[in-house]
């Protein structure tokens, strides 16, 4: 089996992480270095990450997790939160990222900024939410896969509530919203759920080739 398949076949959503084991300084760059150089629409990046180990937030978070042992007991809780509304401001600022990056002249890219603001500022504030918010999930994939190939467990959490970790965080006044919650650890021996067969839906279904 290729390591790709390998990888994927090895991970599961980790119901109980072992509290005594800690991801390395080294992994967890490698981690968010995978997440940095995420894919995302016109790459724009319409989101914040943080990365919370102190134990009084994670005790903050875990009530209001449905009292999800993980959130306390995995190594990193992982919020990423998407920006819930923008302007030009984010447009403008990638565009400078550009040209500094590739040393082009910001005029020079006048016309795609241009273009990316006629598909992108006349949204309506949903749906720019909406549209960050699927921007997270690729970003969420790659964190995952990285952490499967570095033999790292991970569990993709939405059961939490978002309007009081957006209090607990100060996301509001930054006009950030926590979409979704990675906990990234290690999976205690106890945790049954790791020798489970992986349920999923046969080649046959799932895919058409036209």
């Amino acid at each position: 089996m290729s390591n790709v398949l390998k990888n994927r076949t090895w991970r599961y959503a980790t119901k109980k992480f072992d509290a005594n084991k800690r991801v390395s300084d080294t992994d967890l760059e490698l981690l968010l270095e995978a997440t940095r150089l995420s894919a995302s629409s016109y790459g724009l990046q319409p989101y914040h990450v943080f990365v919370i180990t102190d134990p009084e937030i994670k005790a903050k978070l875990r009530p209001v997790s449905w009292n999800q042992s993980q959130i306390t007991d995995a190594s990193h809780i992982i919020v990423f939160a998407n920006i819930t509304d923008f302007g030009e401001e984010l447009l403008d600022g990638y565009m400078k990222n550009v040209s500094d990056t590739r040393n082009i002249p910001e005029e020079s890219l006048k016309g795609y900024g241009d273009f990316m603001k006629s598909k992108l500022l006349n949204l309506s504030e949903e749906t720019k939410n909406i549209w960050t918010i699927k921007q997270v999930y690729i970003a969420l994939g790659n964190m995952m896969q990285a952490a499967a190939e570095l033999e790292i467990d991970t569990c993709p959490m939405e059961g939490f509530e978002s309007e009081a970790y957006n209090e607990i965080l100060g996301l509001d006044e930054k006009d950030l919203n926590a979409s979704v919650v990675l906990a990234v650890g290690y999976r205690s021996d106890e945790d049954e759920t790791q020798h489970y067969a992986k349920v999923r839906k046969s080649k046959e279904e799932l895919f058409t080739h036209i």
